[in-house]
């Protein structure tokens, strides 16, 4: 058997919680490979809206086993507290969620190293979360860092006030003002941590082969968006972790060969949390209505997403660094009603026109250059087959799977399970 893989293609905030959601009927094991509770999958569906941060999102399906994998930053705190949030469904977690031994602990002095290095960037922050998940990451690669199999360990307090230790040595350093009560902090992670203790823990590669051998099927999740990877996306205005298909196989110990389908998803448009660059970002009424109708809010943040236009040059970047086998494009719907559509096709870089990823995208050096379409006036909203697609939709479909050449299978039309519509 095979792993397929689902990965946002843009900054993020694609909607991949919701297609998990949808795809995990087909799958035994939902496996999340990367990235911290910064992340936020959305899920709606029986009238009730769900915002899962580290729990894989096949947790509300009966039949499926959710890992969580080694290459996972996990907050006990926030863990705990979305464990909690799970329990007014009768969700039987200790059954069906399941933790890698050598995922790493956010500690509380993570955070606050966080907080303490934004802060002193001043104007040339990059717009981070505050979620202490790029101190975990330096740690890792560091070679300092707690992993949840140290927390099974009887000298594992030790490490944690040595590490702890150092932390409040680098926040000295920063010399801002950060205002911190470390005591409290630690009072609330230490009955955190032994909460996460009543949680399966495993050793996740030989988990996931045996179920590979027993012919289990596995959906591997990833979190945030390609742009965002550390190695591949707009540095410097990136996450801490690998967001690419080659993330899959060092976040949770799969080989290469084992990965069958990659689904990337993308918005019909394109949005951006934070700081840095964004050619098609726009400025005017049509990015506030966008935003607006598009409910552009960070589900864990709660900040407002900037909007644009789609970039094509970017989408076809990170679908050939994934290896995309099939697209699903998200929020449709959103662009219903608008005068017309847009798509960037090229970038006008340096006085050439290009049509790849160049090494740098700030606005300095790069212009978009568009392609226009007519756009549909129908709500999407409550179509259901695709055979209910305005013309124009379908004309929109069309030149993204030519220039992209790769088939679109799924398109959203709104945020519950019902409004996915496969092609």
């Amino acid at each position: 058997m095979a792993v397929d893989l689902l990965l946002g293609l843009q900054w993020g905030d694609e909607g991949k919680g919701k297609i998990v959601d949808v795809l995990t009927k087909n799958y035994d094991i939902i496996a999340r490979f990367q990235g911290g509770p910064n992340a936020g999958h959305t899920l709606e569906f029986d009238g009730i809206k769900h915002v899962l941060r580290t729990i894989p999102s096949g947790i509300f399906h009966d039949k499926s086993i959710n890992v969580i994998g080694n290459g996972v930053v996990i907050d006990p705190v926030v863990f705990v507290k979305e464990l909690e949030g799970l329990d007014q469904f009768n969700i039987d977690y200790k059954a069906k969620l399941i933790i890698s031994r050598k995922a790493h602990l956010i500690l509380p002095t993570h955070r606050l190293l966080d907080a303490a290095s934004e802060a002193s960037k001043g104007k040339a922050k990059i717009g981070s979360t505050l979620k202490g998940i790029g101190p975990t990451y330096m740690d890792k690669t560091g070679r300092n860092g707690i992993r949840v199999g140290d927390i099974e360990l009887e000298n594992w307090k030790e490490k944690y006030r040595a590490l702890a230790n150092k932390h409040e040595g680098m926040i000295e350093y920063y010399n801002v003002d950060i205002q911190y009560d470390l005591k409290d902090m630690e009072k609330e992670f230490f009955e955190a941590v032994e909460t996460l203790k009543t949680l399966q823990f495993i050793d996740s590669e030989e988990y996931l082969r045996q179920a590979l051998k027993q012919g289990k099927t596995i959906l591997a999740e990833g979190a945030q968006g390609s742009l965002l990877d550390i190695d591949f996306g707009t540095y410097p205005y990136v996450t801490s972790s690998n967001t690419t298909a080659a993330g899959a196989c060092t976040g949770l110990g799969i080989a290469p060969n084992k990965v069958k389908d990659v689904f990337g998803i993308f918005k019909a448009y394109t949005t951006r949390v934070g700081s840095g660059p964004f050619p098609t970002e726009l400025f005017d009424d049509v990015g506030a209505e966008m935003a607006k109708v598009g409910h552009e809010f960070g589900a864990v943040t709660g900040r407002p997403r900037r909007c644009g236009w789609l970039d094509l040059v970017a989408l076809k970047y990170t679908c050939e660094v994934n290896g995309v086998t099939q697209l699903m494009m998200m929020k449709g719907d959103v662009l219903s009603g608008f005068e017309h559509l847009k798509v960037c096709t090229a970038y006008k870089y340096k006085g050439k026109t290009i049509t790849h990823l160049p090494f740098n995208i700030e606005p300095e050096n790069v212009s978009p250059v568009y392609t226009e379409f007519a756009c549909w006036k129908e709500d999407l909203t409550r179509m259901r087959k695709p055979s209910e697609f305005p013309k124009e939709l379908n004309e929109y479909i069309a030149f993204l799977e030519k220039e992209l050449e790769i088939p679109i299978k799924v398109v959203s039309v709104g945020p519950d399970r019902t409004q996915t519509i496969h092609r």
